[in-house]
């Protein structure tokens, strides 16, 4: 049974007896005018960037920018992203369909199929009761930054705030696909959450392969911060993927199918994949000569100050955060002249194997224009690139981050 001291009391109804979940944007709506408010935008996905800061707040997550209803996708703003562990109202929320209305957390069951010895189907209190394990993990959508992009590329524009950090706990993944007994055509790990795609919408189902399920650290993840995970990032379960793009770390976790080979399907392909070889930007790309995404690139971004600020002179403290999937975070440089020269910057002291790293730079500027730049290094020698190559699908932007600040 759910804890009640770990959701508010709107978010708990009771159903034929049994506890369950309401999505905390349907709580206070029924299920025909939350669908109807969805549609606000008329037949588009998206509701554009500019409107967001407009458009109605999301209970529980009322400082994220609302990027799509439809499907909701929220981002925090980048000046909120201040702490090593971000609190899971800011922690973004990426949905490719709609989300399970309502979970039964007494009726729910994670089922492991396919290339196994036996089937298993694994209730909320098994897992709960299996040895656990956390890991603090940056998770960052592989769209984040897509709005950089020239030419545009279609979806949802994420500026930067689609990432976030978070101590996720839960048993193994490999402890709970023991369970089953793996055979040996066991190549690939396919999940399949809760969700509900609308008419012809395919379901959300990812892979990955069977040697990443097995590490140490990928995880059914059951809590985030000490909490069960919020509905809106996957209760009652998710698959945390650490290191790779958030789409791996699928949520609302109902199927965990072994497969022989790599999942066909539209979110493997042609979605979140990457060309081979660098194409001109604009150009289309012939899928077959794509690979699936997996790690996140080594990036950095500038929490403070924000973009156009009017700061005074004095003192000034920039700062920000910087990660590179599953490499560390070897240095972070900053630029005040726009790129001309370069200084280290110092890094906080909090770190974990796949998480970002805070840092900050001290700044005594004179009145004037200026653009501040960040550039990160990772543990491999990968360098922040000033601009990632163009991609049809927006993914894994990791430019050099800049903002312009006026010191009066």
């Amino acid at each position: 049974m759910v804890a009640p001291s770990r959701h508010r009391p709107s978010d708990l109804l009771l159903k034929n007896g049994r506890r369950i979940i309401v999505s905390d944007a349907m709580s206070h709506l029924s299920r025909r005018a939350f669908l109807s408010s969805s549609l606000i935008a008329g037949a588009a996905a998206f509701i554009p960037v500019e409107l967001g800061a407009q458009a109605p707040r999301v209970p529980g997550k009322e400082k994220l920018v609302v990027n799509s209803y439809r499907f909701l996708d929220l981002e925090a703003p980048k000046s909120e992203l201040r702490t090593w562990i971000t609190p899971n109202e800011l922690f973004f929320v990426r949905n490719h369909v709609s989300e399970p209305f309502a979970i039964d957390a007494e009726s729910y069951r994670l089922k492991i199929v396919g290339e196994v010895e036996r089937e298993v189907s694994l209730s909320l209190a098994d897992l709960r009761r299996m040895e656990a394990a956390t890991v603090v993990n940056t998770l960052e959508c592989a769209g984040n930054g897509r709005a950089n992009y020239e030419p545009h590329v279609p979806g949802v524009q994420w500026r930067g705030g689609a990432v976030g950090t978070a101590r996720f706990h839960g048993p193994r993944m490999r402890d709970v696909l023991n369970r089953a007994g793996l055979k040996s055509t066991a190549k690939h790990v396919a999940f399949r959450g809760l969700e509900e795609p609308p008419g012809k919408v395919p379901q959300f189902i990812r892979s990955i392969p069977i040697e990443k399920a097995n590490d140490p650290d990928t995880l059914v993840a059951l809590e985030m911060n000490g909490v069960a995970l919020p509905k809106h990032n996957g209760f009652p379960a998710r698959a945390l993927v650490p290191g790779w793009i958030g789409a791996a770390s699928c949520k609302w976790l109902s199927e965990i199918r072994l497969l022989p080979a790599e999942f066909e399907g539209n979110y493997m392909k042609p979605g979140y994949r990457m060309p081979n070889h660098p194409i001109a930007a604009g150009a289309d790309v012939d899928p077959n000569d794509t690979s699936p995404i997996t790690t996140l690139g080594v990036k950095s971004m500038i929490v403070t100050p924000s973009d156009g600020a009017r700061i005074r002179g004095g003192a000034v403290h920039i700062s920000g955060a910087a990660w590179a999937g599953e490499a560390e975070i070897a240095k972070v440089d900053v630029s005040v002249d726009g790129g001309n020269s370069w200084a280290p910057a110092q890094l906080g002291s909090d770190h974990a194997r796949y998480a970002w790293r805070l840092w900050s730079f001290a700044w005594t500027p004179k009145p004037g224009s200026f653009t501040v730049m960040s550039r990160a290094t990772d543990s491999q020698g990968r360098v922040q690139p000033d601009a990632p190559s163009w991609n049809p699908g927006g993914y894994l932007w990791n430019g050099i981050d800049k903002v312009k600040v006026n010191v009066i």
